[in-house]
């Protein structure tokens, strides 16, 4: 990749643009996605979340005979096995860790003993300021616009990127939730970013492992076609089906807790991305589904980001401003 973009998180990574993949369960559960991001200069993120030891070994070992490039693994602190993971990936040393879901003092000064970077989500200024305090490296910042898990708060991702900016005003930042193009990449960067995630772009990627009616589904869904549902129970932000529809309709007339806990936990998001199950699956995307037109090699959607950002800061150099 020959085009660079200079910003306080490629200076930190290593990378050569702005731009990382996020960590998504089965999406990126494999190398052939983050491969592909981390070969054409962004951060590829390997998604520990749903994997066993086995096929996380294997994983973090085509990651570092594939490239020489900076890649990363995404860890929810909560999952079990947790522990177990963690050892695995001190052993393998990825170039940068992503954790989220749990306090960062649990694995700080274990990894970045090891010269592993160390990124925090957080979805609060003040849990950001939390997790500055104890040491992080950098932080990705989520909004409400993110598919998968957006914050209870469920502030945007503009509102909850400077908030977050004027509390911790020196730490690299990775802006998530709502950008799928290079125009959001210049928003993100012009609020205080240095950088920018994209997960449903990547969603619909060539080499995304999900299933072909999974990429369809977030190809065809408009920006008003995510619903977030699953307050209390881990709430998700997906495509509306029948699922989301049983959900809303449940939680809309006060039904009782234990009846919606047993429809939010009898539909995954492994019946979606594994099987294809898009009406009673959770099939989680953010609201930048309706941006996303088409499926691309990953490659390519870099180099469109890139496109998109270049011909969006040439836009507003133009305009002169009368003082």
């Amino acid at each position: 990749m020959s085009s660079r973009i200079a910003t306080s998180v490629t200076s930190l990574l290593g990378i050569d643009l702005p731009i990382v993949q996020a960590g998504m369960s089965w999406a990126s559960s494999d190398s052939a996605l983050p491969l592909a991001v981390s070969r054409a200069g962004g951060l590829g993120v390997v998604a520990a979340g749903p994997m066993r030891i086995g096929d996380l070994t294997r994983t973090l070992d085509e990651m570092a005979d594939g490239t020489d490039a900076p890649w990363a693994v995404n860890l929810p602190l909560y999952r079990a096995g947790a522990e177990e993971i963690m050892d695995l990936l001190a052993e393998r040393r990825p170039p940068v860790l992503i954790a989220s879901q749990g306090g960062p003092r649990r694995y700080l000064r274990r990894f970045q003993g090891i010269g592993t970077t160390c990124l925090h989500v957080v979805a609060t200024p003040e849990h950001a300021s939390k997790a500055v305090d104890a040491g992080v490296d950098g932080l990705v910042v989520v909004g409400a616009e993110a598919g998968g898990h957006p914050p209870p708060a469920m502030v945007t991702t503009q509102v909850l990127l400077r908030a977050v900016r004027k509390t911790v005003p020196d730490i690299p930042l990775i802006a998530s939730g709502g950008v799928a193009d290079g125009y959001g990449l210049a928003a993100a960067l012009a609020l205080g970013a240095g950088a920018a995630q994209f997960g449903t772009r990547f969603l619909a990627s060539a080499e995304s492992a999900v299933h072909p009616a999974y990429k369809r589904a977030v190809v065809a869904a408009g920006v008003d076609h995510t619903r977030t549902v699953g307050r209390g129970l881990g709430m998700i932000r997906a495509i509306s089906n029948d699922f989301t529809a049983r959900m809303t309709e449940l939680e809309e007339s006060g039904s009782d807790l234990q009846l919606r806990r047993k429809i939010f936990q009898d539909s995954t998001l492994r019946d979606a991305a594994v099987h294809g199950d898009i009406c009673k699956g959770k099939v989680e995307a953010g609201q930048s589904a309706g941006l996303v037109d088409d499926v691309l090699p990953a490659a390519e959607i870099v180099a469109r980001i890139v496109q998109e950002y270049a011909d969006a800061v040439a836009r507003l150099q133009a305009p002169s401003v009368d003082t």
